[in-house]
């Protein structure tokens, strides 16, 4: 008895106990294990910096704002990357449209003629440009001679200058655009009616020259084109980026701003810019209140034909100021400070300067004053905007990307070029001299370029005859002659009459600049001859992505992509 006694079991280890037991062992190890996880988290968070985009052009700066696959541009010289990029593989935006190609009957081999179901009138008579046969003609005709392109809407034709004219816009985006992003074209059509009361068209005008079915946009109509509530942008709409104002005085001293002063961020690189810039227009929106923001920008002299910083360079020449403004709250800096100093003692606006860029949104969030003003230093790089983003502020303030796209009127001459090369070509991009050589994004270069590398690179890439896009930065085109034997090749210089003084582009930016020309500075070249490459059907892209199996130079190391 006394042994059995001595042996005796607690009731928590009986053997119906165990398994609850074991349970229970294992939720408290479970739970242990969570704390520490949490404890190292909150000590890596707390102490964490993230790298200077400055100093490690491989971090995140680059590969959010530049192409990772620009071999054409210097490092930095690089196009920024905007809001309508990260869009790209966004395709479904464009499933529930409806191609009028497959509504529009059309037929191999048509003549481009149709024969009047009614013959009245003299044959002689001017064309009724708002007969549905005519629309339909039209319509028919264009969608034959454009086949590398998807129509998504028509516009009723208007009557032209002459009596054989008429003008009509159609909506469209290319058949392998790899870009998400519509179209807007306007061309005129010469028709031709023969005494048998057949109507024919006898030519169709280049891009944009049908200006009577350019439609003036209706008051308070958004930018863009929306499509499951996501806006996409329209090249070739009517721009309206005049400045916004504030209503009246009710609403100004209602209002609550948000203002960036000084700092070393200005005539640096447009990555910089764009990258401080969303920090900002981020805090804005988290703090809920108006960003008051500075339109006019230095261009850094790695961009400017005269070499040196210039002023005065308008936000609008580069980026889309209409989609911004329809998008975020934002005001003009010269507008804003003459209505503060008209209002803001009567209405005991007050402001709270915040001095330090350690100074967190977070502990912003309840300020009550009208106006925060952010005032940076004179020290770099520690008084750069994106400072306020660093820390544990990067985990809050989110940069809102999908704000900011490039300007239209840069746009619209990147379609203008792709629309005389009918939206049907390849492309290339060429790197030259030492300034590519010895770049950080082509440290494994060993030789310049040339043209019997060129020519193999190309070989059994692009098929004879095509049309070649060549986006580079070597000044002399004679470079390229080799090539001419083989492709019908393009350059960017090719097409200066769309930015030179006769062009649309030259008239809309002077008045902007209020009536002062506008150079075509290195930026918008840049820019342009980027986006044309991107928009061909094969892209070729010379000295980049550089591999494993490129260890022997040059010869070795292209990519193509289509």
């Amino acid at each position: 008895m006394l042994g059995r006694s001595g042996l005796s079991r607690t009731g928590s280890f009986r053997p119906e106990n165990l398994g609850q037991n074991a349970l229970h062992m294992i939720g408290h190890l479970c739970f242990t294990l969570f704390v520490i996880g949490v404890l190292v988290f909150t000590i890596i968070a707390a102490t964490y910096e993230p790298k200077n985009p400055i100093f490690h052009p491989s971090t995140k700066i680059e590969t959010f704002l530049t192409s990772s696959s620009n071999a054409t541009f210097r490092s930095d010289n690089t196009v920024v990357r905007t809001g309508e990029d990260f869009m790209v593989s966004n395709q479904t935006a464009f499933a529930t449209f409806i191609n009028a190609k497959d509504v529009i009957e059309t037929k191999e081999g048509s003549t481009g003629e149709i024969s009047l179901s009614r013959c009245e009138g003299d044959w002689k008579e001017s064309i009724d440009c708002k007969d549905p046969e005519v629309f339909h003609l039209m319509m028919k005709v264009v969608i034959e001679r454009f086949e590398d392109i998807h129509f998504y809407q028509f516009g009723k034709p208007a009557p032209g200058p002459k009596e054989n004219t008429c003008d009509m816009a159609w909506r469209f985006r290319p058949k392998e655009g790899k870009t998400v992003a519509f179209y807007k074209d306007y061309r005129r059509f010469v028709i031709k009616r023969s005494k048998n009361c057949k109507l024919s068209v006898v030519s169709i005008g280049d891009y944009h020259s049908g200006v009577n079915a350019r439609k003036k946009k209706r008051k308070n109509q958004k930018p863009g084109f929306e499509q499951g509530g996501v806006p996409l942008p329209v090249v070739g709409e009517p721009i309206n980026d005049s400045l916004p104002v504030v209503e009246s005085e009710i609403a100004f001293s209602r209002g609550k701003y948000l203002i960036y002063a000084g700092g070393g961020d200005r005539c640096k690189n447009m990555n910089l810019y764009l990258w401080s810039f969303l920090c900002a227009l981020g805090e804005a929106q988290y703090l809920n209140r108006t960003l008051v923001m500075d339109l006019t920008l230095c261009l850094s002299s790695i961009y400017t034909l005269s070499n040196e910083d210039e002023e005065g360079k308008d936000f609008r020449f580069y980026f889309d100021f209409e989609h911004l403004k329809e998008t975020a709250s934002v005001l003009d800096q010269q507008q804003f400070w003459e209505d503060w100093n008209k209002w803001q003692r009567q209405n005991d606006l007050t402001l709270y300067l915040v001095e330090d860029s350690r100074v967190t949104p977070m502990q912003l969030s309840e300020v009550k004053d009208s106006l925060i003003m952010r005032k940076f230093g004179t020290v770099e790089p520690d008084n750069y905007w994106y400072r306020v983003c660093e820390g544990e502020t990067e985990s809050v303030i989110r940069r809102p990307w999908h704000l900011v796209w490039k300007s239209r009127r840069l746009m619209d001459i990147v379609s203008a070029i792709a629309s005389r090369l009918n939206w049907d070509y390849d492309s290339v991009h060429i790197v030259r001299g030492d300034k590519a050589r010895n770049s950080d994004l082509w440290p494994n270069l060993a030789q310049d370029t040339s043209p019997n590398t060129l020519i193999s690179t190309l070989q059994g890439k692009i098929e004879d005859g095509r049309n070649v896009y060549v986006a580079t930065n070597e000044p002399n085109m004679s470079f390229f002659d080799p090539l001419k034997d083989k492709y019908s090749t393009h350059f960017l210089e090719d097409y200066k009459d769309l930015w030179d003084e006769n062009s649309e582009w030259y008239s809309l930016t002077k008045e902007l600049n209020y009536g002062i020309p506008v150079d075509f500075d290195g930026y918008m070249r840049a820019s342009v001859d980027t986006e044309v490459f991107f928009r061909g059907k094969k892209q070729i892209e010379t000295f980049n992505d550089l591999t494993d199996d490129c260890k022997e130079g040059v010869n070795t190391c292209n990519t193509a992509t289509s």
